[in-house]
């Protein structure tokens, strides 16, 4: 482990300065925030394991500064950058997470600027990373010197520790064993993730609770092998059909999840909870036109709040099906198909469902001659 000496802070001496010492460091914040995305850690590219590495290293260093002691501790081939600041083992300890690898950027999405040379524009700073979540991480260096600032030589009010993994847009791969090897060093009080959505310009707030999210793939085969439509269309299976099938089936007329058993342990929201969501300044009409979804689906008997945050959904991520690269429209239809959907669970729920058990739901929907798995 290395560490550097705190940097001089300049600012207010007390927390209300806050605010102003930010104001005042607007230019050097989004500097560094631009330097750092220049860095294109696209940990889905093996070719750019080394940009990931930098990425890390560049963390190190701007945790350093702000006077956290660092690591980078390696979760298979992927660097998480460790920041402490332990003022005293009695206080509680507050533990941020984030992470600094980015999604691959698609050019077709990148018409106007490039991806990895941000640009700042009409007030937002466009480029890969910027606000997934490079900015987050940060926003929380600058918000930890604002805070030292305005505390003058008394460090911070609690301890800090910083995770910041380098393989989230993988799905965390690794991760889950690195905090398992790390249970005692990184135990905490309070979890603050970073990686979420500030869900109304100019209304920021505290994300208290999230949706845990479990993934299955479902197979429909059909007929042995692949079958020419023309000879054999009418009495043949076809897997799309039995897919589309089964899929129609998840959700019932009021939009709630038909899988049996999905919501034996999922609790009710309390009144106090929906007190809170429904105080929220949540405009319908406005979230459809933010979101561009265009209509509100979805269970019913409980708001566009609920549904979004404290009731659990299931999703059909990816559907393939035909031949999308061989045969045309009208040829050969394939013997399997396949769907990749992701499962929601509440915040209060006690379990996730099986995949297993709903692969074998999937069985009993399914039409005749086809299976799935």
């Amino acid at each position: 482990m290395d560490s550097t000496p705190s940097l001089p802070l300049p600012g207010p001496s007390d927390p209300s300065g806050v605010g102003r010492f930010l104001a005042d460091n607007r230019e050097e914040v989004l500097g560094q925030l631009e330097h750092w995305v220049r860095i294109p850690s696209v940990a889905s590219q093996p070719e750019r394991s080394i940009d990931v590495e930098r990425s890390a290293r560049w963390l190190a260093a701007a945790m350093r500064e702000v006077g956290l002691t660092t690591d980078i501790l390696w979760a298979g081939p992927s660097p998480t950058v460790v920041g402490e600041w332990i003022v005293d083992p009695a206080k509680p300890t507050v533990l941020v997470y984030s992470h600094h690898d980015v999604r691959h950027a698609k050019p077709e999405e990148w018409a106007e600027t490039e991806p990895f040379q941000p640009v700042l524009r009409d007030g937002r700073l466009y480029g890969r990373g910027a606000s997934d979540a490079k900015g987050q991480v940060v926003a929380h260096l600058w918000g930890l010197r604002a805070h030292l600032a305005g505390r003058g030589d008394a460090g911070p009010a609690v301890n800090l520790k910083y995770v910041v993994e380098g393989e989230e847009e993988l799905g965390s791969t690794h991760f889950a064993s690195l905090l398992d090897q790390e249970h005692e060093r990184l135990s905490c009080d309070v979890v603050v993730f970073s990686d979420t959505l500030q869900w109304k310009d100019g209304d920021p707030a505290v994300v208290t609770s999230m949706r845990g999210m479990t993934g299955a793939t479902l197979t429909v085969t059909g007929p042995l092998r692949d079958v020419h439509s023309g000879a054999a269309s009418g009495p043949t299976p076809n897997p799309v059909h039995a897919l589309v099938t089964v899929l129609a089936a998840l959700h019932d007329d009021d939009g709630r999840i038909a899988l049996p058993g999905f919501y034996d342990d999922v609790e009710e929201l309390t009144d106090e909870r929906r007190e809170q969501l429904g105080d929220l300044s949540f405009d319908t009409d406005v979230w459809l036109e933010r979101t561009e979804t265009r209509s509100v689906t979805g269970e019913s008997g409980h708001t566009v709040e609920e549904r979004l945050w404290a009731r659990p959904a299931i999703e059909v991520l990816t559907l393939l099906a035909g031949d999308p690269t061989g045969f045309p429209p009208g040829g050969d239809p394939p013997a399997r198909q396949r769907r990749r959907s992701a499962s929601a669970p509440s915040p209060d729920s006690t379990s996730r469902p099986s995949p297993t058990n709903s692969a074998a739901s999937s069985d009993r929907r399914c039409p005749t001659g086809s299976s799935t798995s």
